[in-house]
């Protein structure tokens, strides 16, 4: 193999083997796992700033806080979206409610793989609100926020839910 084009052969082909090696491993990265990640990611992300819309009830398990209450919005929440957010055709009393109430219950649901596409959706729709009315300039998070939440509904919530139990509880062929 002294020819000059024997050894570029020989040198592309080990290349091609590592990089169809490469791609076969990557491939066999269960779909039930990223959506694990995508589902307890995209969780902590909305419950966390769930968490900043009230107070009577703090859950933040990694910092080793909890204080169990009734939660109720804080001032501040209505603040912000009264002043910084302004969203059109919302009282923003009534906004900060729904943005605490869904960035507490969706994330829960996302959690348990139960109702994961729906819980998706919810947030997906929160995500693009908050990318076209509030933070346009923000795209390139809020991109990565949308791209789990779709994986999510493409896919679903995996073998790691309570949507895959019940699937095969009842007969249902979970995709």
């Amino acid at each position: 193999m002294n020819n000059p084009t024997e050894l570029k052969r020989a040198g592309n082909s080990r290349a091609s083997t590592i990089i169809a090696m490469l791609r076969n491993a990557c491939q066999r990265i269960p779909d039930s796992a990223i959506a694990l990640l995508a589902r307890f990611s995209i969780a902590a992300i909305f419950w966390q700033s769930g968490q900043t819309k009230v107070e009577g009830l703090v859950i933040d398990l990694l910092a080793g806080r909890l204080e169990l209450g009734w939660p109720r919005l804080n001032d501040s929440a209505v603040y912000l979206f009264r002043e910084e957010y302004r969203l059109p055709l919302l009282d923003p009393q009534v906004a900060a409610l729904v943005a605490a109430s869904a960035e507490h219950l969706l994330p829960v649901l996302l959690l348990l793989g139960l109702g994961t596409r729906l819980a998706a959706s919810g947030l997906l729709v929160m995500t693009a609100t908050i990318q076209l009315l509030v933070y346009p300039d923000a795209y390139a998070t809020h991109g990565v926020w949308a791209v789990a939440l779709l994986f999510l509904l493409a896919k679903g919530a995996g073998r790691f839910s309570l949507d895959h139990g019940l699937a095969r509880r009842y007969g249902v062929t979970a995709r």
